[in-house]
């Protein structure tokens, strides 16, 4: 019986588990100044960008990630006019952040050129909006640039690789005080920290690490298929000491989501208890459920208001019976 020919593509995403999918074919491969770069076609995930041999985005499930790491911080902040990203240079995150109509300006700070030239010219589904007027593009390091920004950001959103290599000081307390410079009054950061199954204690140091800088702090929670373990985190620090992030502002949106709603973006704060526990051991209920607690205050609400008409038609029943309408 002939044998079948098959392309595999294995991400080894921890020493003791791998990811790997099938492949039509090799799209692109380079050596950039930074990291290996490849864009593979695989059958159940569709284009794949890889760097340095880890998967970064899919053209299948790549709307989840990119998505929850921009809708969430701009819909938590009430006007976010200008947003910076450091990393993302497949432009994903800024074709998100543009369909929030209260966005006059993005700022993309990616180090590799490669990743965006790349992305351009074999995934114009994710970096299409990059050519948008409100976008600046600057190929220099996001370390340095927040360090030398002064109040200039509203939202600056963390896109970055695993923290290996140029990516490694994006997830340290000196950078989270940069950023805090960086931004405005009111001003919020978010980042992605990682897997809470497999990147436990990455999470946890992320966490903490912000909490240094930052009087209001949060995990939230989206599934990602290709990212290890398919659960990731995003930590979101806010300088308003009373923020509350789980409450969306909802404002309409240019374009259309496939993962993310406000009620959504108030559930993604409820955190499962292993993750709780794992952020403040000893306590279940490490992370004020703020989103848990909106989630009743609208439940109560529309309690309240079911009462209310429900009081009022037996009122109008009651005037009709006595006025002899019924």
């Amino acid at each position: 019986m002939e044998r079948r020919l098959e392309l595999w593509f294995t991400e080894e995403q921890t020493q003791d588990v791998s990811l790997s999918l099938r492949l039509r074919g090799t799209v692109h491969q380079e050596k950039t100044e930074f990291q290996d770069l490849a864009v593979f076609d695989s059958v159940a995930y569709g284009r794949v960008l890889v760097l340095d041999g880890a998967i970064q985005t899919t053209t299948a499930d790549e709307f989840v990630y990119h998505e929850m790491i921009t809708h969430v911080p701009l819909q938590a902040h009430p006007a976010p006019r200008r947003v910076a990203v450091v990393g993302g240079g497949d432009g994903g995150a800024v074709r998100e952040i543009l369909k929030d109509p209260a966005v006059e300006k993005v700022t993309l700070i990616e180090i590799d050129p490669a990743v965006t030239r790349v992305a351009r010219q074999f995934l114009p589904s994710i970096a299409g909006a990059l050519d948008d007027p409100r976008v600046e593009i600057r190929f220099e390091d996001g370390i340095r640039h927040m360090q030398e920004a002064r109040a200039a950001y509203d939202v600056v959103i963390v896109d970055s690789t695993d923290p290996v290599g140029p990516a490694s000081g994006l997830f340290q307390v000196p950078f989270y005080a940069s950023v805090a410079a960086a931004l405005r009054d009111g001003g919020i950061l978010v980042a992605q920290t990682e897997s809470p199954f497999l990147e436990a204690e990455l999470l946890r140091s992320a966490y903490r690490a912000m909490r240094q800088v930052f009087p209001v702090v949060k995990v939230y929670l989206a599934s990602v298929p290709t990212y290890p373990s398919g659960l990731w985190s995003f930590t979101l620090g806010a300088k308003t000491p009373d923020a509350d992030p789980a409450c969306p502002h909802r404002r309409p949106l240019s374009g259309p989501t496939k993962y993310y709603h406000a009620e959504l973006h108030r559930s993604a704060f409820v955190l499962p208890r292993f993750v709780s526990e794992l952020l403040e051991p000893g306590s279940s209920s490490a992370q004020p459920s703020s989103g848990l607690e909106s989630i009743q205050e609208v439940r109560a609400s529309e309690a309240l208001e079911a009462r209310e008409v429900r009081q009022a038609s037996e009122a109008l029943k009651a005037r009709e019976k006595e006025e002899g309408l019924v």
